[in-house]
Parts: C-alpha cells; structure tokens; sequence
C-alpha cells in the first residue's frame, strides 16, 4: 500500500530539551510539499556537532528550538516527492545535505565557493521553506536539524538539499560522505590544496582529522602528523596514512613551537579539526611563515576566535572551509564512487554500528572519545540486512 500523500507515523529520536538526553518517540511525517523529498532514512552517523547542540545549546552556541530532532549524516531512500520535482523518484537511493545546492544563484554558478544559501535562513532555525516543519509529536511541531533531522525514520527535504546516489551504494557506509569525511577530506584536497612532498599538522584525530589525514595522504604529503591528547587514535590514524604523532600532553611547551622544531620552521599545511579558538591559534602558529597555509575545518559558535595578525603579516594564510568546499549535490555522488571504486577510505571510520533505541549510546561513547563513528540503523536488522555486514 503507497504512502505517497499519507502521513507517516514511524519512531524518532526527540530531544525535548537542552542537556538532556533523546527519548525515542512515535512521531507523524508530513508529506512532502512543493520541491520537498520525503525520505526513509536507513542509516544515519552520530557526529560531534550533534552532540554539541544537545549538550552547548544556551552554554555559548546559537539558539535552537525545541523539541528537535538531530541528525544530519545519513543515506536513506526516496519514499515520495511533492509537487514540482523532478529530479528524484521514488525508490532513489540519497543523502540529504544540510548545505543545499540550488545549482542557479551566484554562489552556485561561482567555482570559487560552494556555500549556496537556498533556504538557509529557515533551515539554520530547524523549519523548512514556508516556515514550518514536517515532524510533529503529540500535536505539537517538532524542529528539523539544519532541515535534515536524520534521527527520524523518516523526514522531508528541499529537493536542493538532496544527492542521488548510485543504487549498489551501501547505504550505513556512504552516510558518512554526508558531513563528516567529506568535510575532512575535501579541506585537504579542495580548501588547503596540500602538494606533493609537503609537511602536514592534524590538529584533532575524530572522523573529519582522520579524513584530512586521508586526504593529505591522496595529496602525497610527505610527512603527516596528527596531534590529539588521547593517544589510542594514533594506531587508527596510521590506517589512514599519519607518518608521526604528538601529544601536547607529554610536552611542556606550546604544541605550536614543538611543531616549529619538528619541521625546523614550521608545517607547509595545518588543518584545525576540533573546534577550539585555542587550537586554531595554535594551529596557524605551528605553521611555516612565508607560505604556510591553515585552514579551520572544527565548527564552533562557543568563542570568538583571536587571530594573531603578525602571523598573517608574514605571509601566512588563514583558510576556511564548510563541507570541504564540495557543491554538496553534484559532488557528494561522485564521493559515492570513489568509495565504490576503492579510492576512498568509509568502512575504516566506523567503530560502532547501534539500533535507534541504543542512540544515547551512541553520544556517550563520542563523549568519551571511543567511538570515530557510530552508525545507527533507524531499521531492525531483518529490514535492513546491510546493517548486519
């Protein structure tokens, strides 16, 4: 029986409130309206930026409303699409993105940025394009995540906000090419651009720095080195190409100037991967002057960060970057492919593979710095029999 301009009632996990933790509850799924997706989500990653704006909302970062439902890394299927789409069809396989793609602004026909602002506005404050939001509990609305909201069975897109993937692509895998790796990854190959034969510094050794030290390792960098105060992900970030590792805890100087004489002036790149102004200072600071280049990819709205401007003036630059800098619609199915043709590294990130009612879990364990990634399955595993590989 179709499901097509029904409303859905299927689980999803609601935060209520700030600091508290997620409650799985029944909710209803809207159909979709005009340019909107509906999706069945299949699979979805636990990143820290969820974590933050469950646990930092009201503590520094920005507002968000509540109840909500978090999540924005996932892959799932097409289960019916509102009027005025065309480029999606029920049963496609996709990832939704929470930066769209509208693929007819400026900043969508420009090759210098990726950062499309089709429907921003609402989505940063949890609705969607007529300002309200899909999901609703007990009568009462429920906010979507940057317009994702992937801890739900279920939920609706803007069509500008979605990547069709190739239909063999499996699904609790390629989710993580819908923040975390894509983001890490593409601030080494897009934003910092690392050459062949370079010193490279990873501030941060989570899913977005093991994926900057893939992507400094596809970029041929000579030597890599990853910096984190928890010493058991050196052994993981060797998988991903690290040539040397420091812990700014065995040291008693700045991390920065144990850099400087590491590499005998300084790295050629530094990638900030936490989301500390502290780390980002130190981060610019352990890079060469002259050409030393170092991009922030951490993501924070908690402090304000203080640039030290001498070390701009002597020739360093300081970058930026949001989703690795991928046009997220056109590039994130080519992300897929690589995978796929095993030039890309997705099975190696994931620690722990979770059910929905085990999600709180899930955030415990990124607390605690076990986990890299952790996927849930929004599906028992008789219903999603990939989750089981």
């Amino acid at each position: 029986m179709s499901t097509a301009g029904q409303v859905i009632k299927c689980k999803a996990a609601v935060a209520w409130e700030s600091g508290k933790p997620l409650s799985i509850e029944d909710v209803e799924v809207a159909p979709p309206k005009v340019h909107e997706v509906r999706i069945k989500i299949v699979a979805t990653g636990v990143c820290h930026t969820d974590w933050e704006y469950l646990y930092e909302t009201g503590k520094g970062m920005k507002f968000r409303p509540f109840p909500l439902v978090l999540g924005h890394e996932a892959a799932g299927e097409v289960e019916s699409v509102g009027p005025e789409v065309t480029d999606f069809s029920p049963g496609d396989k996709v990832i939704p993105l929470f930066l769209p793609q509208c693929q007819q602004c400026e900043r969508c026909l420009s090759s210098k940025t990726n950062l499309c602002r089709k429907n921003w506005a609402n989505t940063q404050v949890g609705v969607l394009a007529d300002g309200t939001s899909r999901i609703s509990c007990n009568g009462q609305q429920v906010y979507q995540f940057l317009g994702v909201s992937s801890f739900s069975q279920y939920t609706v897109v803007p069509d500008t906000s979605l990547a069709k993937i190739r239909a063999d692509a499996p699904l609790h895998k390629v989710c993580l090419l819908g923040c975390g790796v894509s983001t890490g990854y593409g601030a080494a190959v897009n934003t910092g651009k690392v050459e062949k034969d370079s010193s490279c510094a990873v501030f941060g050794l989570g899913a977005v720095g093991l994926a900057a030290i893939m992507g400094c390792q596809i970029s041929r960098a000579k030597r890599i080195i990853g910096v984190d105060i928890n010493p058991d992900k050196f052994e993981k970030a060797k998988m991903f190409g690290a040539t040397e590792f420091v812990n700014p805890r065995e040291h008693s100087k700045n991390i920065q100037d144990v850099l400087v004489e590491m590499t005998d002036g300084g790295v050629d790149f530094a990638f900030e991967c936490v989301g500390s102004p502290a780390v980002m200072t130190s981060a610019l600071e352990s890079t060469t002057d002259a050409w030393g280049l170092c991009v922030i990819v951490g993501w924070t709205e908690t402090e304000a960060m203080n640039v030290v401007v001498e070390k701009i003036l002597m020739g360093r630059t300081l970058k930026g970057t949001y989703f690795g800098g991928w046009k997220s619609v056109q590039d994130v199915p080519k992300l897929v492919d690589d995978y796929m043709n095993k030039k890309l590294k997705l099975d190696e990130f994931i620690t722990h593979k979770l059910p929905l009612d085990q999600i709180n879990k899930a955030f415990e364990l990124l607390k605690l710095g076990t986990s890299i990634r952790t996927v849930i399955s929004l599906w028992p595993e008789k219903a999603n029999p990939e989750m089981a590989s």
